[in-house]
């Protein structure tokens, strides 16, 4: 059984950290019923959304054998990026809470930080917000021999500007009509671009926020966000769905990965970054296949 949520932080209490407090909140006021029961009843390692196709997590020791091999072979490819000059350009996206930093942090753990960098970008400042929209997003491409991890990405105004009304309806036209010329330049320019999609069940998520709030060294992590964007889940259903019709292509595809076991998430992300480069040296038997019952196109979704 899970722990009991910590007592909801009062917001009179000025050493109270800023939002903790309000996932268990919105647990007990305002999560749909089946979401709640779903997360009060489920042990550590169940799996709460029923349309997944495991009951658990994956065993740790399977994960660890294969996590080890795939590190090697993210290694190698690095290093055949460096000598041949390839720019990767990874974009990690998806629901709050859906594990993308974690994902990407297994990703650049063995890689040379000098070669291979995340870019988390803040709100755009005053003078950016009147750029044109992809324009900060450039600064940030990479270079020959380079890795850029995208932790979100101009992405951002298809789904959570959309959804909170951080853009307008016309930005947001503009943007989608722009999107597959811009994408389709960068290919053209030889960047290989690989798009993940992380996708988390609204109860999954729920509980993964709740250990946020309990844990002090991730609580930093919750913000209005966050919040918010607990009450917006069909808003931001809705958007997605639009983002991807409108911008999965064949030069330009989406790969969709369900990110209710996180473990099994972080395998098919690199197995997937590791399939898009052509690099010597590869071990087949060593990257594995993908599995196809959560990783895939939109359809998943």
């Amino acid at each position: 059984m899970p722990d009991t949520p910590a007592e909801p932080a009062t917001r009179a209490d000025p050493d109270a950290i800023p939002f903790v407090g309000d996932i268990t909140r919105f647990l007990v006021t305002e999560a749909p019923p089946d979401i709640r029961k779903a997360i009060e009843k489920a042990g550590k390692h169940d799996i709460l959304s029923k349309s997944y196709p495991y009951p658990k997590e994956i065993d740790g020791d399977a994960y660890g054998k294969a996590m080890e091999k795939l590190q090697v072979e993210l290694v190698k490819m690095a290093h055949d990026v460096k000598a041949t000059g390839k720019r990767l350009l990874v974009i990690f996206e998806g629901r709050d809470a859906a594990g993308k930093g974690g994902t990407i942090e297994r990703m650049r753990e063995n890689l040379n930080p000098r070669q291979a960098y995340i870019v988390a970008l803040p709100k755009p400042t005053e003078r950016e917000a009147t750029q044109w929209y992809f324009q900060r997003y450039v600064d940030w491409l990479p270079a020959a021999g380079e890795i850029a991890l995208f932790d979100r990405s101009w992405y951002n105004r298809a789904i959570v500007e959309h959804v909170f009304g951080f853009c307008t309806p016309a930005q947001r036209r503009l943007f989608f009509r722009q999107l597959p010329e811009f994408e389709r330049m960068l290919i053209d320019e030889g960047i290989v671009l690989v798009k993940l999609w992380l996708s988390v069940g609204r109860a999954e998520q729920l509980r993964r926020f709740l250990a946020r709030e309990k844990d002090p060294l991730k609580q930093w992590k919750l913000s209005w966000i966050d919040v918010e964007g607990l009450k917006k889940w069909d808003a931001y259903s809705d958007a997605i769905a639009e983002t991807m019709a409108k911008s999965h292509s064949r030069h330009a595809p989406w790969t969709v990965i369900l990110s209710d076991d996180k473990d099994r998430a972080r395998i098919a992300a690199i197995q997937t970054v590791l399939g898009a480069v052509d690099y010597r040296g590869r071990d087949a038997g060593a990257v594995g296949r993908i599995d196809e019952r959560i990783c895939g196109g939109p359809d998943l979704l």
